[in-house]
Parts: structure tokens; C-alpha cells; sequence
């Protein structure tokens, strides 16, 4: 087997992979966005605006549960590439404890971007997604959680944000389990505890949807430097991988800090809540790592061993798969930016 003609075919199979996902029905996969921006309790403005393609719309309603939106639209304007309709509602129900839904998403492959604009100044941002296409607003400020409860959430955080453990899986395979990974999983770690705690407690704010975009373009940055194989070996990162996981994880910590917006920090305990949350984090960060190495020294056990001791197989590999995954996001996360 050729491996050099392997490799560029597995790339190909995960762009075709990633193509048919959408059924033919709705290949749309720009996010819609649903913004509502309140004066006051009862009076508020919401913009719906939904991408199309042509002639080609996705059958995509919002709905707000006091019916607010059941009305006609105040304005409605079409292009070629985007549906924009307006709601002016006066006198309405108030919006917290409303529950928003968009009606024909659970059909569709497409994301739904959330923004409300309080108006007491502050912003609620949220996706509703397929599998989750209700959500119901909380306008009232975050008192936060019980304290100890915040080492569960940084776990859970971690391990259920795959973008964040493929840039750690990348950083495995790209150093190897030897010291150079111990001193850069420990920059990542003092890099991203920084930015968390201060976007945690308000010192600094970038919109979301940009650092995710930059968190996808981190990925697929580890992704190119395993791509371009063991023999090059005179770029910085392998050099000095720290550097690298130490600059992405200021990044990653502001990603990170996007868990804790919806809930907060109690008042009167905050920097132990952070505290716990960061050490979740890592716990979380740690166990992947000592699953993966796991999976490797079993997997080296096996008759797959003489495969593994190929770097073509066992590094490069893997590289288009987390950098094709990467790349996905990376265009939907810029776009996504773009629409709000």
C-alpha cells in the first residue's frame, strides 16, 4: 500500500463525508440569526434573519411562547442571499422566563445563532442547534452555583468540548509522551488559566464568535505541523511546543470562559468558584490525555503495532482527520461571525 497516495484519499473522504451530512433537501448550513433587543419589560425589537440560497429557502419559523411573533412582521426584506424579518412588539409579556423555539430546525443541518440585548446593557448569546431547538430566556443576573458544584462543571467543560481536546490530542501526537509534552500541556494550562479568570471576572471581552473561530484556527494549525511529518523538524512549534500551546491556550481560556457567562460566579465565593472550574478543566484535560496514551500502549500490544511504528500511519494520518474536522469549523464558526 502507497501511503504517500493514502493520504491525500483520506482527506478527500472526510471533505465527502462532511459534504453529504446535509440531506438533499438542505444543504443551507449557514447559521440563521435571531436577535432580540429589549427597551423594557414588554417592549423589545426582534430580527430574524435566515440565509438562502436562490430561489432555495429552509422552512425555518421563530417562535416566542407569549406568541409575540405570531403577528405579522412590522418589516420583511428578501436578497439573494438572506430573509430578514422584523418584529416591533410594545406592550408585550416580558421576555425572561420566555421560552424562543424555531420551528423545521430539528430538519435541518443549520445552526441558529441567539443574541438578546437586555436592557439593563447586558448581552445573552446562545446556538440552538438541531438536537436543541428551544431555548428559554433568563433575563435575571446569574447568582452562580453552589461552589463545590464547579469542579464537575470544568470536568464536564472539558470533556465534552472536542475542539478543545483535539488541539491537546494534536499536541500528543505531535510531541510524544517525553517532557517536551509535560512542559507544554503545563504552559497550555497557566495560558488558558489566565485568560479564564480575567473574562471570568469581566477584565476582558472578545465576541464569542470570533475566539471560537481563532480556537478551530489553533487546531488547525497543530493539524498542518503533523501533516508535514516527523522529518521537519526546524519550525518553532517543534522547537518550542510550549510556546506554541502557551500562545493557543491564552485563547482556549477565553473559550473556556464562555461556560461560566451563563451561569456565573457566586458573588461572595467567586475566585474559589474559578478555582474549582480551572481545576475541573484540568482533571478533565489530564484524563483524556492518560486515555489516549492508554489506547496506545494497548493498541501497540496488538498486531497493529508494526503499523503504529510508522509515523505516516500513526501521526500523519490522523492529522487530516483533525485538521479536515478543524477546517469544518473553522468555515462555519467564520461565517458564523460574519452573519451576526
Amino acid at each position: 500500500m502507497n501511503l504517500r497516495r493514502l493520504l491525500p484519499a483520506l482527506a478527500a473522504l472526510i471533505w465527502a463525508g462532511l459534504a453529504v451530512l446535509a440531506p438533499a433537501q438542505a444543504h443551507e448550513v449557514r447559521p440563521a440569526l435571531l436577535q432580540i433587543v429589549e427597551q423594557s419589560p414588554g417592549t423589545y425589537q426582534v430580527t430574524w434573519k435566515q440565509p438562502a440560497m436562490g430561489d432555495m429557502v429552509l422552512h425555518l419559523t421563530p417562535h416566542l411562547s407569549s406568541g409575540a411573533l405570531e403577528a405579522k412582521p412590522s418589516q420583511e426584506t428578501a436578497t439573494p442571499g438572506f430573509i430578514q424579518k422584523i418584529w416591533r412588539v410594545e406592550h408585550g409579556a416580558p421576555l425572561d422566563g420566555q421560552t424562543v423555539t424555531i420551528e423545521g430546525l430539528p430538519q435541518t443541518v443549520t445552526d441558529v445563532l441567539l443574541r438578546v440585548s437586555a436592557a439593563d446593557g447586558r448581552q445573552v448569546d446562545g446556538v440552538l442547534r438541531p438536537a436543541q431547538p428551544s431555548q428559554t430566556l433568563s433575563l435575571s443576573p446569574p447568582s452562580g452555583l453552589a461552589v463545590p458544584a464547579y469542579l464537575k462543571l470544568g470536568v464536564e467543560h472539558i470533556l465534552t468540548g472536542f475542539d478543545h481536546l483535539l488541539f491537546v490530542l494534536g499536541l500528543l501526537l505531535l510531541i510524544g509522551p517525553n517532557r517536551q509534552l509535560v512542559k507544554a500541556i503545563t504552559a497550555f494550562t497557566v495560558a488558558h488559566s489566565i485568560t479564564l479568570a480575567l473574562a471570568a471576572l469581566g477584565y476582558i471581552a472578545f465576541p464569542s464568535a470570533v475566539i471560537e473561530a481563532l480556537v478551530a484556527l489553533s487546531i488547525v494549525f497543530v493539524a498542518c505541523e503533523l501533516a508535514a511529518g516527523p522529518e521537519r523538524r526546524d519550525t518553532l512549534t517543534r522547537r518550542r511546543p510550549w510556546l506554541i500551546a502557551f500562545a493557543f491556550g491564552l485563547l482556549h481560556g477565553m473559550a473556556f470562559a464562555g461556560a461560566l457567562a451563563q451561569i456565573g460566579l457566586p458573588p461572595k465565593a467567586a475566585p474559589q468558584a474559578l478555582l474549582l472550574f480551572n481545576l475541573g478543566v484540568e482533571i478533565g484535560q489530564l484524563t483524556f490525555i492518560a486515555a489516549v496514551l492508554l489506547v496506545l500502549a494497548v493498541a501497540r500490544r496488538t498486531p497493529a503495532a508494526r503499523y503504529l511504528r510508522d509515523p505516516r500511519v500513526s501521526v500523519v494520518a490522523p492529522a487530516y482527520v483533525i485538521g479536515g474536522l478543524a477546517a469544518y469549523w473553522l468555515i462555519e464558526r467564520i461565517l458564523a461571525a460574519t452573519t451576526a
